[in-house]
């Protein structure tokens, strides 16, 4: 069964080039999403480089491992989680005032039952920690929109 999409966007007064530096530098990630505390990639970027991240809750680290899916310069990044099967993505468009930002974690095949099973034993269950992503989500949206704009 498909996990539900999660998605959030952000209008940005900067132009894609620059929010596009910011997204695209994948060792700046622990500082836009409150969860990633930190992300590496081997290799330059590109659709196929892999990545080890380490992620935080609370008291709770783990590490994951991802494979960048897609990587079109100033339109589209997007990686798999290795461990659970999502997709995280970051899309940009033009706008008349900037750029909108968009962050989206799909998983159209699922979530990996072990995930599942960790996130209901450790996380305080599925839909909890998915309204949990979402408001991370906005929140890395919007440190993003700061540090663009400044």
């Amino acid at each position: 069964m498909a996990a539900p999409l999660l998605q959030a966007e952000i209008d940005i007064n900067a132009p894609v080039g620059k929010v596009w530096e910011l997204v695209s530098d994948l060792k700046n990630m622990p500082q836009w999403s409150p969860q990633c505390r930190a992300m590496k990639a081997f290799g330059p970027l590109r659709a196929g480089a892999r990545t080890i991240n380490l992620n935080r809750r609370k008291f709770l680290f783990w590490p994951t491992t991802s494979r960048i899916t897609e990587f079109v310069p100033e339109k589209k990044l997007a990686f798999r989680v290795n461990e659970n099967n999502t997709v995280w993505s970051y899309e940009l468009e033009p706008t008349a005032s900037g750029t909108r930002l968009v962050e989206t974690r799909h998983a159209e095949n699922g979530v990996k039952p072990v995930s599942t099973l960790l996130v209901n034993a450790a996380m305080g269950g599925v839909p909890n920690f998915e309204r949990e992503l979402l408001e991370g989500m906005n929140e890395t949206l919007a440190r993003i929109k700061a540090a663009a704009e400044r």
